[in-house]
């Protein structure tokens, strides 16, 4: 006779066996790594030795050790074209400035976080995804045009340029897509983290797609990769709030 017992529930964690008090400040306790200016204390948080100024998300920081002060990226620090696009969105990409000595620590709702070190590079950034970056790096804000009524608090962007240290978020596990001239990429606007600078995605609708998928009505709108070179997406559509939302 078929045997139609289900199989045993996991248990409710995987935190393991538990630990002395001794032993959990061991396994958590900060480690220096030597890694340079940025260290990843874990997968989810990231150490940033500070000696002078670092560009960070505005709301990032958990903690930090030494004589650390911060300060908004003020408003004209962009420049009057992307003074303009915060007015209109009533928004923008949300930077603040760390400065001082000390060891800074920043997360960001859990997400993975991905060094990247640029060498004359150049890629754009989904806004969202940014959580800190070196003054060395030259970084311009922008907004997909058509995209502030098509989506709930638009779609803002950071294109970095130069030489130096680039933390960027991703929930989950990335992958990234290669971008071929016979070969576009198409993407969920939600779940696209970055691309190569010499990409210009065009924005497209979809009526069909996500009812197809049984995951909406109405239009979906979409991301077209056309060229040479990459995207990287996240699995998990993070959805953005209104200004002031």
């Amino acid at each position: 006779m078929e045997n139609t017992t289900p199989p045993a529930m996991p248990p409710a964690n995987n935190a393991g066996p538990a630990q002395t008090i001794e032993e959990f400040l061991a396994n958590t306790a900060q480690r220096d790594l030597g890694h340079g200016v940025f260290e990843m204390e874990s997968s989810r948080m990231l150490e940033v030795n500070l000696n002078g100024k670092m560009n960070t998300k505005m709301g990032s920081m958990v903690a930090y050790l030494g004589n650390i002060g911060f300060k908004r990226e003020g408003v004209m620090d962009q420049g009057i074209g992307n003074l303009l696009k915060k007015a209109v969105s009533g928004e923008g990409m949300k930077i603040s400035y760390a400065e001082g000595q000390g060891k800074l620590y920043l997360a960001d709702s859990g997400k993975k976080i991905i060094l990247l070190k640029l060498q004359g590079d150049s890629i754009v950034v989904n806004g969202n995804d940014v959580l800190a970056f070196e003054p060395s790096l030259d970084h311009k804000i922008t907004m997909m045009r058509k995209v502030a009524g098509m989506m709930a608090g638009g779609l803002f962007n950071v294109r970095f340029e130069g030489n130096g240290l680039l933390a960027i978020t991703s929930h989950f596990e990335p992958i990234t897509l290669r971008v071929t001239p016979d070969q576009p990429v198409v993407t969920d606007p939600n779940a696209t983290i970055c691309w190569s600078g010499n990409l210009e995605p065009q924005l497209k609708t979809d009526v069909s797609f996500k009812t197809f998928l049984g995951r909406g009505s109405g239009e979906s709108i979409q991301m077209l990769f056309q060229g040479d070179g990459f995207v990287v997406v996240q699995p998990y559509e993070e959805v953005y709030l209104q200004a002031g939302g």
